[in-house]
């Protein structure tokens, strides 16, 4: 069942919210459990499940995967900020068990294969003929009436012709005893595996539940037979850990070789550099102030950051340089003319920038969830980075500059001594 929800502006709760509410009042319900998820603009991998996140538990040994999986099932039910944790584990279906008893069977002249013919003549649907017409033909299937298909009992009324033709009870010669068996062995790979699935209440962000669930794993105390595993959003959030600083630091280290090409210079294009972290800073915290997480699209609006805060940098950096270069300015007078003379272009991108976002950032409507972290994060990070790269970059680059200029001239180790004049 799909529900379409109404526009944004005729109602006052989002989606969570509505699904939150739904559940509570269908939960008294009895006879169906219902499970909802919400649409998602961007669908990475998963297995279609219940509800939106999935966490995957895979054994060879099914035994061991049908003992613990509802031990994780119980667990993760009871973690805060997780709601609708169910499993696609169908291990409850009756089954009866049938053992031959041989010793009896065979007393009567009796073999196993007689007796699994006649179960599947009873229950087996076996075709033990076909009849022919001009037209078509029909199969002739024989088994026992459906009233007696779905109780163990009716066994008692089947009978067995021994080898001297004596009709022997099939109970005589069994024993038979109702167990449970899996409806569906689900797989993952080639191994058995069970997933369970869940959805986060409003305010609860992918981050905290995956921690929350490795936090249940290390209390179970698994065996290492037990392979477990994120599937889906979930996944693709712990691979972005791992893979997102590293592509950061390739950023970093493709724009350092460029500008240090460009200046030929190992130390200025560090302090351009230096004016990154304050953008970063300011995007995570009015990100962190709005109450969003650091999802894809707050990632791509910090990488954005990255090529619009560091031209402050270059403004500077590039008008210091020519002085010091063309006009002979020293490094103090050189920065300070770059910081007046490069104020109003600085000003003027960093505003026009800034004022781009703001209705990313303060827009409404359909699809206007996804767009606000990129508006938030851009205009936190270029806010916080204007206030403070005027201040920063020119500390940085006398830093810079002095510690240059003492390694280029390291002081005498001679100083004092009396000097040689070479004879005429």
């Amino acid at each position: 069942m799909f529900i379409s929800l109404k526009p944004k502006n005729q109602r006052d709760a989002s989606a969570d919210q509505v699904i939150l509410r739904l559940q509570q009042r269908l939960a008294k319900i009895q006879g169906i459990t219902l499970y909802m998820q919400a649409a998602q603009d961007i669908t990475i991998g998963g297995r279609l499940n219940k509800t939106q996140y999935q966490y995957t538990l895979a054994d060879s040994d099914p035994g061991e995967l049908n003992h613990w999986a509802p031990l994780f099932l119980e667990k993760i039910k009871a973690l805060p900020g997780i709601t609708g944790v169910t499993t696609d584990q169908l291990n409850a279906g009756p089954l009866l068990d049938i053992t031959i008893n041989r010793d009896v069977a065979s007393s009567y002249g009796i073999t196993p294969s007689t007796v699994d013919n006649i179960l599947n003549d009873a229950y087996g649907q076996r075709i033990v003929s076909t009849m022919y017409t001009q037209m078509s033909q029909y199969h002739v299937v024989m088994e026992v009436p459906p009233k007696y298909q779905y109780d163990p009992e009716a066994l008692g009324q089947l009978y067995v012709s021994s080898s001297t033709g004596q009709q022997v009870p099939l109970r005589t010669l069994i024993t038979s005893a109702v167990k449970v068996s899996p409806l569906v062995v689900n797989h993952q790979g080639q191994f058995p595996s069970v997933t369970i699935s869940y959805n986060l209440l409003p305010g609860t962000s992918l981050g905290e539940a995956v921690a929350s669930i490795q936090q249940v794993e290390k209390e179970l105390g698994k065996p290492l037979s037990l392979q477990t595993s994120f599937q889906g959003n979930g996944q693709a959030y712990l691979q972005s850990l791992s893979s997102t600083p590293i592509l950061i630091l390739a950023a970093l280290v493709v724009i350092y070789l460029i500008l240090g090409i460009l200046y030929e210079s190992i130390v200025h294009p560090i302090t351009i550099l230096s004016t990154l972290p304050s953008a970063g800073i300011g995007a995570l915290l009015l990100l962190m102030a709005s109450g969003f997480d650091m999802s894809v699209i707050a990632i791509v609006g910090i990488l954005l950051l990255i090529g619009i805060v560091k031209k402050n940098g270059i403004m500077l950096v590039d008008f210091a340089i020519h002085g010091e270069r063309n006009q002979g300015l020293s490094a103090e007078e050189a920065i300070y003319q770059a910081c007046i003379k490069r104020f109003r272009p600085i000003l003027m991108t960093t505003m026009a920038a800034m004022l781009g976002a703001v209705p990313l950032m303060l827009g409404t409507g359909t699809g206007s969830e996804i767009r606000e972290p990129l508006g938030y994060a851009i205009v936190g990070g270029l806010a916080l980075s204007q206030f403070l790269t005027l201040y920063t970059t020119p500390v940085v680059f006398l830093y810079l500059d002095r510690l240059t200029r003492r390694r280029a001239h390291p002081p005498s180790s001679s100083e004092g001594s009396p000097a040689t004049v070479p004879a005429e």
